[in-house]
């Protein structure tokens, strides 16, 4: 249900904003996105694992207040990150 440390060197490497960065909204958003694939790969499985849908719950609304953070500031980076993600709004 987790993510490697190799994909999540990628992930960070591909949405970096600078060299070194690890902690950008785009990064920690992308890092979430991956999670919530991953989880809801789990529940197409495991259709009863409510403690685990709790936790999506959780980061679902975790990438929400993010993006929220990301619209706020710089509408097009908002419109650059969502679209790369490929998410929905």
């Amino acid at each position: 249900m987790s993510i490697t440390a190799q994909r999540k060197s990628a992930l960070i490497k591909e949405y970096a904003t600078k060299p070194g960065d690890t902690g950008s909204p785009e990064v920690q958003v992308a890092i979430l996105s991956e999670r919530i694939a991953n989880l809801t790969e789990h529940f197409k499985d495991h259709k009863k694992d409510n403690h685990s849908r709790r936790g999506l719950l959780k980061l679902v609304s975790q990438r929400r207040r993010l993006l929220d953070y990301v619209k706020k500031h710089d509408e097009a980076r908002y419109q650059s990150l969502i679209e790369r993600l490929g998410l929905r709004r």
